[in-house]
C-alpha cells in the first residue's frame, strides 16, 4: 500500500468545543493523550471576517512540571515541547490514518517484512545542516539504545536493517511483520545525530520543527524562536513560543484569566469551572485521544502478589465520584485503558468493575487479609493529588489504610521505568489511543516483558506478541484483543480508573492548537488574532 502526500501535511479535522454542563463542570486534562485540536468556537469569528492568519507574536503556555532532558525520548506529561522543536516521520489523522511529516511516502512489501520511505527534501535543522536518510537510521537506532528511555523500544527493534537509496530514500527491513510501526514513526523525534548527548543533558536541542530552543532556565521554563528556515513555507506564524511552570493551582488559574498566557493543558478538574465562566477564554477537550488515570500495583509486595487481593481493590473504588468530584465530571468511568475511539473497546468491559466495596471486603476477608496497610506514591501536583486522596478515602472503607507519598513529576516518571514503585502508585498512562498492540509492548505499566508492576506470564505475553505481529484488523485480531482485556481485568496488576482525553484551556484570540496521538503540541498553524 502506497500513502502519497500533498505538498504539506493534510488539513486538520474539524473540532469540536465542550460547553459546561450542569453550571460549567468539565473534565481534567494533564496533556498525557492528543488528537487535533478542538477549538472551532474561536476560529469561526475570524474565518467569517476574512481576516485569516496573523503573523508574529509570542504565545505563553503555561505547564505544571519543567522539561526533564533526561527523558527526552520517553513519552510523558512533560512531551509537549517535541514537535516545537523536532518533526516526526508521519502523524496520525483521528481515524488513526498516518499522514505525511518529513516521511512524504511509504510503501510496504507485501510480506510486511520491510518499508521503503520516501523523506521529504529541503529540510535542514536549526543548525543549517540538511536532514538525510541518515538522520531517520540515527533515530531508530537510538531508540534501539538500551541507554534511552523509550516506551516504543520493541517497535524500534524489530528494524534490523537498513538500505539507503540516496539521500531521501530509505528501505527499513524488519525482523517480522508489526502492525504498530506508524506508532513509532509518529512517536520517534528526529533529533540531531551530532548532538544528542548534549541534548539529553540541555545543553542542546538542534532538530528540523518550527521553532528553535534559545533557553532552558530549569525551574522556569522554556523559550523558543522561529525557525526561519522551516520546511512549510510561511510558517509557523508565530515569533517565538515561552513555556513557564505554573505548579500551584491558583496561580495558574490567575496566570490565565490575566492573560499572561494563553494556553495550558494542565488545569486541575476542580478549576475548570472558574475558566468556563472567564469569557476571554475557551475550553476544549481532545476527544479521540486515550488516556487514564489509573491504580498501579506492585505484585512483588506481599499480599499483593494475592490476584484476589488486587481484584479486591479494583471493586474497592467508586470510579464514577472520582470522575464526577475530581475530574469535573468529563470523561468515561472504566475498568479498562481503551477510550471508545478504540477498536479494543468494548463496553463489557469498560464496566466489568464497578464500586462494590461490599464483595472488595468479602475478597479481601477471603484471602485472609481484611485490613491492610499500603504506601500510595503520586505526583504532587493538584490534580494527581486529588484522585490520589479519593483512591486513599475509597480504600479506607475497604479497611485499607493507605499513606500518600508526594513525588515530584520527574522522579515519579523514573521509578515508573526503572521498576521501582512501592506498594501501590497512581499516575496517568497513555498509550491506548493508537493500535492496541502498541499498549501491552510499549507502556512501561503494561509491558508484558518488562512492566512496572513486575508482573510476568507466559499467557499474557504469548498473547500480546501474537496481536503484535498478526493484521490489524479481522476476527483474530478482534479475538487477540479480547484476551488482552481481559488478562487485564483478571490480572488487575493495572486498574484503570477513568479514561480522559486532554483538555486545553486556551485565549479566544488563539487558533490552530494541536496535538499529536502522543501529546507533542503543534503550533505549525496557530497565531495569535486582535
Amino acid at each position: 500500500m502506497t500513502e502519497l502526500s500533498p505538498s504539506t501535511p493534510t488539513a486538520l479535522s474539524r473540532r469540536t468545543t465542550l460547553r459546561a454542563a450542569g453550571g460549567g463542570t468539565l473534565l481534567l486534562g494533564l496533556g498525557l493523550t492528543g488528537c487535533r485540536s478542538a477549538v472551532s468556537e474561536t476560529e469561526a469569528p475570524a474565518a467569517k471576517a476574512g481576516t485569516g492568519p496573523r503573523r508574529g507574536g509570542t504565545l505563553t503556555v503555561a505547564i505544571n512540571s519543567d522539561f526533564t532532558p533526561s527523558l527526552l525520548f520517553a513519552q510523558s506529561g512533560q512531551s509537549l515541547q517535541q514537535r516545537l522543536i523536532y518533526n516526526t516521520l508521519t502523524r496520525y489523522d483521528d481515524q488513526l490514518k498516518p499522514q505525511p511529516e518529513l516521511a512524504t511516502s511509504w510503501e510496504y512489501a507485501e510480506d510486511g517484512r520491510s518499508i521503503t520511505l520516501k523523506l521529504r527534501t529541503g529540510v535542514t535543522y536549526h543548525d543549517g545542516r540538511p536532514f538525510t536518510a541518515d538522520d531517520v537510521v540515527f533515530a531508530v537506532r537510538n531508540l534501539q539504545n538500551p541507554l534511552r528511555a523509550a516506551q516504543l523500544r520493541a517497535t524500534a527493534a524489530a528494524v534490523t536493517g537498513f538500505e539507503k537509496r540516496g539521500d531521501h530514500e530509505l528501505v527499513l527491513k524488519l525482523a517480522h511483520p508489526v502492525n504498530n510501526l506508524f506508532d513509532l514513526f509518529e512517536f520517534m523525534i528526529l533529533t540531531d545525530r551530532n548532538s544528542v548527548e548534549d541534548a539529553v543533558t540541555g545543553k542542546k536541542l538542534n532538530g528540523t520543527g518550527p521553532f528553535k530552543l534559545t533557553k532552558w532556565s530549569p525551574g522556569t521554563g522554556l523559550s523558543f524562536t522561529r525557525h526561519e528556515k522551516y520546511w512549510q513555507p510561511e510558517r509557523p506564524y508565530l515569533d517565538a513560543v515561552e513555556f513557564r511552570v505554573v505548579p500551584q493551582a491558583d496561580a495558574l488559574l490567575s496566570s490565565l484569566r490575566t492573560g499572561q498566557s494563553q494556553l495550558s493543558f494542565s488545569v486541575p478538574g476542580r478549576n475548570l469551572p472558574v475558566i468556563a465562566s472567564t469569557p476571554e477564554l475557551a475550553i476544549s477537550e481532545y476527544t479521540t485521544g486515550g488516556g487514564a488515570f489509573y491504580l498501579g500495583v506492585n505484585t512483588t509486595v506481599a499480599p499483593l502478589n494475592n490476584r484476589t487481593v488486587r481484584q479486591a481493590l479494583a471493586w474497592g473504588i467508586d470510579r464514577e465520584r472520582i470522575l464526577k468530584q475530581v475530574l469535573g465530571g468529563y470523561g468515561l468511568a472504566s475498568a479498562t485503558p481503551w477510550p471508545k475511539s478504540s477498536p479494543a473497546f468494548s463496553e463489557a468491559g469498560r464496566t466489568h468493575y464497578t464500586y462494590d466495596p461490599g464483595k472488595a471486603r468479602e475478597l479481601l476477608r477471603s484471602a485472609g487479609h481484611p485490613k491492610l496497610d499500603l504506601p500510595l506514591l503520586h505526583i504532587n501536583l493538584p490534580g494527581d493529588t486529588a484522585v490520589a486522596e479519593a483512591i486513599q478515602y475509597d480504600l479506607k472503607q475497604i479497611g485499607v489504610q493507605v499513606t500518600l507519598q508526594p513525588t515530584d513529576p520527574a522522579t515519579a516518571q523514573k521509578n515508573l521505568i526503572s521498576q521501582s514503585m512501592p506498594g501501590l502508585w497512581t499516575m496517568s498512562h497513555g498509550f491506548a489511543q493508537v493500535q492496541p498492540s502498541t499498549l501491552a509492548v510499549s507502556a512501561y505499566p503494561f509491558n508484558e516483558a518488562k512492566n512496572t508492576s513486575r508482573f510476568r506470564s507466559a499467557a499474557y505475553t504469548k498473547v500480546v506478541r501474537e496481536a503484535w505481529t498478526s493484521p490489524e484488523t479481522g476476527a483474530r485480531a478482534n479475538a487477540l484483543r479480547r484476551q488482552i482485556t481481559d488478562t487485564l481485568l483478571d490480572e488487575a496488576f493495572i486498574i484503570d480508573l477513568v479514561i480522559r482525553g486532554a483538555v486545553q484551556v486556551s485565549s479566544k484570540k488563539l487558533h490552530g492548537v494541536t496535538l499529536n496521538k502522543f501529546a507533542y503540541l503543534n503550533l505549525d498553524d496557530a497565531y495569535l488574532a486582535g
